[in-house]
């Protein structure tokens, strides 16, 4: 028989809890410090995941998450109507600024519409962004003020535009601006696309480079998951893939690695999902405990009153909701408070965390109602899962055993005599047998503070140094020119190599342990055939490749191509990672190779970007002088002074010599020891050999390692540089392994600082 006896029940959970005030009390702080818990790390995670995504972002040079490179206006108006994406942004570059005074900054000069001018940070505190048929330009506070131009709306703007080795000066009227931002690689200057197509047909297009006035396709997904695979299932879609380099069906695309959700897709596997369920799992049982205890506690001491209600007639069930209801209206109160607290809590501690790593913005910090949903259901949740065994307990005890309870007692109990009497020790240590349950929760509890202080400690002395510091930097000093350094100039020349005086003013500083010169040269070499269509084809289309293979030099089925050499002294072999076949004969010196092949973002080598394996024999053609002529009359210029912008001109070898050499090794080099572009092949050689072969004595890179037992030598290096390429030699720029340390150093206080706020809480 039914009774309607449910008010009667949040009757006596409301008067039971006002009978004990100083229990709710309790049980009230214990739900708010789980929630608390909760909360905070949710606000922690969230900000910082935030601030890391824009700083990486800032990095990136926009939060697009996707992107399709250099295709051409047909490829582009075929992808960018695709279900997958929701939105699309696109641009195309004309050149780069790299003459002074753009030598230390990188300066693009392309056309965007207003998608890919938001995702680019491109926000215009004054003005706006030029309208097509004029003369107009935007850009950032930093081009404007190296131009030595104040902002004003209709200022002219003169900037000189370069393409490969080709120049041309344009002049602008100034139509916009946004401030500049140090953290972003790229400068930007904003022009109209029929402008850009003007420019575009003043280089020499069989001297351009190939990838400027492509168009480059950036978009939207619905969310940022996934953005690898649905890039190559757009691309499957129409026929098109993105894996190997050497078909003529590739395009090139980009995942921004600045979300981290994308970090996580190509970095998840079964140890992380195991490492990400047993931090939640650890969390949850943090929760569990606290609230565990105190309701544990709760009916321990409420036991009679319990049996009490059973004589009464009062069921299990109704006994069970009388405590979930009593649960629930602390949780009312308790989840609140918690919450509260425990972002103001993350806050505090997000800027304590963040504040040490350097350039995370935290100007706002995350308020995403997410996280108080999941704290909210979190805490509820862990409250629910408390109450069960406490509530099972009240439900099932008989009067008779609520009226004769005693903690640790049964019914039936033995006694013992003592022998040596009592004492503080064993009166403690009885008190503890009496409830063995109660005891090994209270140790668990204490003991989960240091299991999470441990944890915190051992993850971060498992961070490597030496490796972290491998991704950013192989040596601990190295100066090369401003332009190539600071710009990422897409063209090395021996215009802007080192100079031996520079290298002597070096080696006068004291601490210096190795050190080596890279050196660099543009030459030619055959490629296979297929090899050569299929690297041009993702840049140019079938048209102009055609009209390519007809004006190249051709034998034996290879074709004369583009290539880029390193000299390299024994310092600098040192750093190369080798991955098939051995450096012993570059070390020994002769008619020696290593191919360079280059690493993706997450370190997997992309075998598409080299032809040559261990083993072949690769023809070098040094060219002493060229010839120049018109591809459509065969007309010959003596020099391209007198020619006309949109000449159709090519250059062939005129006076040269060929080598053949063998490749010994695959290697990566580092990109603090690269060209910095990849576009030619590359191969290494060593520097005796190079200087011999080529001619050229051009050090692009001077690397060097100081005495680590004396931090002054250091100290002094830096004061040395510091000075020197801002004060003496401007022209020169370098990069160093301290800073690379600080910031590894800064990860490592963040990690601390969260074993702290563990163990706190």
């Amino acid at each position: 028989m039914n009774v309607a006896n449910r008010k009667c029940i949040r009757n006596v959970s409301f008067k039971a809890l006002r009978s004990a005030k100083r229990k709710s009390i309790v049980s009230i702080l214990a739900i708010a410090l789980t929630t608390l818990l909760f909360t905070a790390l949710f606000t922690i995670v969230t900000s910082l995941v935030h601030g890391m995504e824009q700083q990486n972002f800032r990095q990136v040079g926009g939060y697009e998450h996707g992107s399709f490179k250099y295709l051409t206006y047909e490829q582009f108006q075929e992808l960018k109507d695709d279900p997958l994406i929701k939105e699309y942004g696109v641009r195309r570059v004309a050149g780069m600024a790299t003459e002074k005074p753009f030598h230390k900054s990188h300066v693009e000069i392309s056309w965007c519409d207003q998608n890919a001018a938001k995702w680019m940070f491109l926000n215009l505190i004054q003005g706006r962004l030029p309208e097509e048929g004029t003369n107009e330009a935007a850009t950032d506070l930093k081009v404007l003020e190296l131009l030595g131009i104040e902002p004003q709306i209709g200022a002219q703007v003169t900037i000189p535009i370069g393409n490969g080795n080709q120049t041309v000066t344009e002049t602008f009227t100034l139509c916009g601006w946004w401030e500049y931002d140090e953290a972003t690689i790229a400068n930007h200057v904003i022009i109209p696309e029929s402008r850009l197509d003007e420019i575009i047909g003043k280089f020499d297009a069989a001297s351009s480079n190939k990838i400027f006035g492509t168009y480059i396709l950036s978009f939207m997904y619905k969310n940022s998951r996934n953005i690898a695979e649905n890039n190559k299932k757009i691309l499957e879609r129409y026929g098109y893939q993105c894996e190997d380099q050497s078909k003529d069906n590739y395009i090139s695309d980009g995942v921004n690695w600045g979300y981290m959700s994308a970090q996580l897709d190509n970095s998840m596997d079964i140890m992380t999902i195991v490492s990400i369920v047993g931090i939640l799992a650890l969390i949850i049982f943090t929760g569990y405990l606290i609230i565990y205890n105190v309701f544990q506690i709760s009916v321990s001491n409420d036991i009679r009153f319990y049996g009490m209600l059973k004589t009464i007639g009062t069921t299990g069930r109704q006994i069970r909701r009388i405590l979930y209801i009593q649960a629930y209206l602390l949780s009312a109160i308790g989840i609140p408070f918690g919450m509260a607290a425990g972002y103001f809590s993350g806050v505090i501690l997000t800027k304590s965390i963040a504040g040490p790593l350097n350039g995370i913005r935290l100007s706002t910090f995350s308020a995403d109602p997410v996280i108080f949903i999941f704290s909210a259901v979190f805490a509820l949740l862990t409250v629910v899962i408390s109450c069960q065994k406490p509530a099972k307990y009240a439900a099932k005890v008989s009067p008779i055993e609520a009226l004769r309870y005693s903690e640790g007692e049964s019914v039936k109990r033995s006694v013992k005599k003592a022998i040596k009497g009592a004492s503080v020790p064993k009166m403690a240590w009885s008190n503890i047998g009496r409830n063995r349950v109660k005891t090994a929760v209270t140790i668990i509890s204490l003991s989960l503070a240091v299991v999470l202080l441990n944890m915190t400690v051992t993850f971060a002395k498992s961070f490597d140094m030496e490796k972290y510091l491998s991704r950013f930097i192989s040596v601990d000093y190295l100066v090369a020119n401003g332009s190539h350094l600071e710009a990422y100039n897409i063209f090395w020349n021996e215009g802007i190599a080192v100079d031996e005086e520079v290298i002597v003013q070096i080696n006068e500083q004291k601490g210096i342990t190795e050190s080596g010169r890279t050196y660099g040269f543009y030459a030619e070499n055959f490629v296979p055939k297929e090899y050569y269509k299929n690297s041009y084809l993702q840049h140019t289309s079938q048209e102009n490749l055609d009209v390519m293979l007809q004006n190249a030099t051709q034998e034996n089925g290879m074709i004369l191509d583009g290539l880029a050499l390193y000299g390299m002294e024994d310092f600098c072999l040192d750093k190369l990672n080798v991955l098939e076949g051995s450096l012993d004969k570059l070390y020994q010196g002769g008619d020696y190779v290593a191919a360079v092949y280059i690493a993706g973002d997450y370190g997997e080598t992309k075998w598409n970007a080299n032809w040559a394996k261990v083993g072949d024999k690769v023809r070098v053609r040094y060219t002493e002088q060229y010839e120049y002529y018109n591809t459509e009359t065969g007309e010959i210029y003596e020099n391209l002074d007198n020619v006309s912008y949109g000449v159709p001109v090519a250059s062939r070898p005129l006076v040269y010599h060929d080598k053949e050499y063998e490749v010994v090794a695959l290697v990566t080099v580092p990109s603090q020891l690269g060209f910095r572009f990849y576009g030619s092949n590359q191969f290494v050689m060593d520097a005796d050999t190079f200087c011999q072969d080529t001619g050229s004595s051009s050090v692009m890179y001077y690397a060097y390692d100081m005495d680590s037992t004396n931090s002054e030598y250091a100290e002094d290096m830096e004061n040395f540089l510091t000075d020197y390429t801002e004060n003496i030699a401007d022209d020169y720029g370098y990069e160093s392994r301290k800073h690379a340390k600080q910031n590894f150093i800064r990860i490592k206080i963040c990690l601390r600082l969260w074993g702290a706020y563990s163990v706190l809480l």
